[in-house]
């Protein structure tokens, strides 16, 4: 219930505060069709509705992201890092922005491509030869994938330095008003991955009891770990797609449900970190546009600001 207050009104805050402050009478009005057409009815539904939307979308799926790869690998570090897709993903973004820029209406489908295409040769490793699915050969083949995407995201900047400074944004993670046009890409894959990880809760929760108990109650342990796998995959593309690189909600969202909730059931705790990551991005985008205005600020970077004061003092609190 605290998380859905704090996710309106941070979206209510999203809407009324940027550049030009907007009423909040202006904007009920524009969005229930009573405003006349102006600029100021321009703003409100061309720019800062989809930008909000698109923060909601981000922070939802790189919650759940989170949620579904801790309780699949049973590791608390595991993020949407380990499987390779933040890796990926920079690196097909990199290739759209540096070697093709006037195509950059393909941004979003070169990082999910490659996010996607990074997950499936990570589950590929994962789950072939003598040890197929074990916990530690995912975790392995996910951080090689990530540095062999890195090193070739690194040689593409090297190769075409004179661009870099236009996909800099990018890499920082950021939220821009063509928010309409990146969800139309990837509102599917954002779709088939929520909807997966809510089926996936309950068959989580008996795979948190271990792997014989889960069996002898009918689960599939591994079919589990690689659909959860597979979903937080087709999540992490899709936020990456639209904002970039945002490596902080993953990891620290599914923790700080956790805590404040008290319990680890998925049923739990996958919702509540979708809630929860979609209001601190929320927050943390309007902060980034507002703090040095007319300057916009890289979300990613002031998103940890906010957030890890938070996370300490819940972790301390737990402790």
């Amino acid at each position: 219930m605290t998380a859905t207050v704090a996710l309106l009104a941070a979206a209510t805050a999203s809407m009324i505060f940027g550049a030009v402050h907007v009423p909040f009478s202006d904007i009920w009005a524009s969005l229930t069709g009573q405003a006349e057409e102006g600029p100021l009815r321009q703003i409100i539904v061309e720019l800062r509705l989809p930008r909000t939307v698109s923060a909601i979308v981000v922070g939802a799926a790189l919650g759940v992201a989170g949620a579904l790869l801790q309780g699949a690998l049973a590791n608390p570090l595991a993020s949407p890092d380990v499987i390779g897709v933040t890796g990926g993903a920079g690196f097909g973004a990199m290739l759209t922005l540096l070697v093709w820029p006037s195509a950059i209406a393909l941004l979003p489908v070169g990082a999910l491509v490659f996010g996607i295409t990074a997950a499936a040769i990570v589950f590929a490793i994962g789950w072939s030869g003598a040890h197929a699915g074990s916990i530690g050969r995912v975790i392995l083949a996910g951080i090689a994938i990530t540095a062999l995407f890195g090193a070739a995201t690194t040689s593409l900047m090297v190769a075409y330095s004179d661009r870099v400074q236009s996909a800099i944004f990018w890499l920082a993670g950021g939220l821009s008003s063509d928010g309409w046009s990146s969800l139309s890409v990837v509102w599917p894959y954002f779709t088939v991955g929520f909807l997966m990880a809510v089926f996936l809760a309950r068959p989580l929760d008996r795979l948190a009891l271990g792997d014989d108990v889960a069996s002898s109650l009918g689960g599939r342990p591994r079919l589990v770990r690689l659909s959860a796998a597979a979903a937080a995959a087709l999540l992490a593309s899709s936020a990456a797609a639209i904002a970039g690189l945002l490596g902080f909600l993953g990891l620290v969202i599914p923790h700080l449900v956790r805590l404040a909730g008290g319990t680890a059931s998925h049923r739990f705790v996958i919702p509540a970190s979708a809630i929860t990551g979609a209001a601190l991005l929320v927050a943390a985008d309007t902060l980034a546009r507002v703090v040095l205005a007319p300057i916009e600020l890289p979300v990613g970077p002031l998103m940890v600001v906010l957030g890890v004061p938070l996370f300490l003092w819940l972790l301390r609190e737990a402790v």
